[in-house]
Formats: C-alpha cells, structure tokens, sequence
C-alpha cells in the first residue's frame, strides 16, 4: 500500500511513467487480483465492491452495469466465495455441473468432466454463435458436442429438455452427422436416410439404408460437380470416421445417384 492509497490498493507506473491504481485482496489465503484503474478513488471502489461482496449473499444474478468489478470477476469472486475454488474464468459450480455465465441472464450448463477445458478456454459470442478459442483457432461451440456447421436445431440436433443452453451430453442428441443427409423414419419405425445437395435450388440425390451411406452419396455429388462448368467453391465434404479406405471406396463405387441430378451435371457438361 502506498501513498494514501486505501487497503488493498497499490501505486505502479507504466513503462512510459504514467501512474495508475492496481486492487487485489486476500481472501481465505487466496491473492485476488481485482484489476487496476486510472485513479485511486475507481482503485478503492474496485477493492470495497469486492470485499462486500465475499462477506454478502450476492449472486451472479445481482450484478448490474454501474458495478465497479467487471462480470468476470464478480462470477470468479461469487464461485471462491461459495466452493473455495479461483477458475480464471466466469465459472460456478455446482455438485452435479458447472455454469459458464456470459452475462448476468445467460448461463451455459456443462458436465464437470468439461471443467477442465473451460477453466483454460473462453467461451465468445459473434453474431449470435458461441466460439472458443482452441490452439489458436476460433471452435464453434457445436462442434465440440458432434453438431456439424449449418445444422438445424429441431431437424438435425435437439437439446432435449429444449433448453438451448444446457450442453450436458445427455442434453444433446445428434440426429444427423452429415453434411447434406438427413434422417427420416416411416410409419413402421423403418429408418432411411436423404441425401440432398444445394446448388441452385436443391436437388435429391437418392434414400439410403445407412446415414454412411448417404454421406458417400454426397460426396459423390461434390466430386462430379467439380469436373462441370459450375462454380461452386468451398462446399463441405463427409469424413466418415469407422471406414476403412477400401471398403468406402467400395461404397464410393457402387452409390447410385439420381437421374435428375445426373442430368443436371450433362447440361452443364
């Protein structure tokens, strides 16, 4: 503590000489940093706001937007409070789960066996999608649960207790694996599988026995549209996990797809 700065309030210098206030606070053994501020009174409010709230029943619900602390500390603070545990990021723990709040009114549900991961990744949100940054690349959040990209809820994916928040494994059941296959049952509960490919306007490629097999069809389609005049560049492709190379190149051979949309690849030949 120095020069007139209030409990757990300290002066530091930038490398270019300017002064600022940095707070932390000790709580049950544990050093808090609380970040710093321009000046000491914003210093001291950040180290008063903090205090109150270790020794208070506040919840992560309570936060407001003329709080001095940031959203991220305030939730860090409520969980070192509440479990005795400091995660570097807005993480509360629950006995059976974890929450990940982004903002005081949205909170993501977890499986504790997903802590680790979370504790070390933050979890952003651009133009409406949930990323995590992972080595360097931007994740979607999907995608770390087997949603591929462009899949739609309600047809594709559903959280089953239609919370669309909660990503607890058993929350989340994947229908359709596979770009440009979906799944569909009859009235005697037979499953079959459509492949369908997007170009201008949608063309069917044919009903499969396997969701595999229907992905091979797709790629097929990719494949031959490649050797026609059509431009259509970047479009996603299957990998098909528990194949061998002989027996989808087998698959690869003997897929049939539909006379419409051979046709299609003539005309533009």
């Amino acid at each position: 503590m120095k020069s007139g700065a209030g409990a757990g309030v300290f002066k530091a210098k930038k490398k270019n000489g300017t002064e600022y206030y940095r707070a932390s606070l000790t709580y049950k053994g544990k050093h808090i940093s609380l970040g710093s501020r321009d000046t000491l009174e914003e210093a001291n409010r950040l180290y008063r706001e903090a205090h109150t709230l270790l020794h208070s029943d506040l919840f992560v619900t309570d936060y407001t937007d003329d709080c001095a602390l940031s959203f991220d500390k305030w939730v860090i603070l409520v969980n070192v409070r509440d479990n005795g545990v400091y995660i570097k990021n807005p993480i509360y723990l629950s006995k059976r789960f974890f929450s990940y709040f982004l903002n005081p009114q949205t909170e993501l549900k977890f499986d504790n066996e997903d802590l680790f991961f979370y504790s070390i990744h933050k979890i952003q949100v651009r133009g409406g999608h949930l990323f995590c940054e992972n080595f360097g690349a931007q994740m979607n959040l999907k995608a770390r649960y087997g949603i591929r990209p462009y899949a739609v809820a309600g047809k594709d994916y559903f959280f089953i207790n239609g919370d669309d928040t909660d990503y607890r494994y058993a929350n989340i059941e994947v229908v359709n694996n596979y770009h440009g296959v979906t799944e569909q049952v009859n009235s005697r509960l037979k499953k079959s599988y459509i492949a369908k490919i997007h170009i201008n306007g949608v063309y069917q490629l044919g009903t499969y026995a396997s969701a595999e097999e229907a992905a091979i069809a797709y790629n097929k389609a990719v494949d031959l549209l490649s050797h026609t005049k059509i431009k259509k560049p970047g479009m996603p492709t299957n990998y098909i996990e528990d194949l061998s190379p002989s027996d989808y190149a087998h698959i690869y051979t003997d897929v049939v797809l539909s006379e419409s949309y051979l046709n299609y690849l003539k005309e533009n030949a």
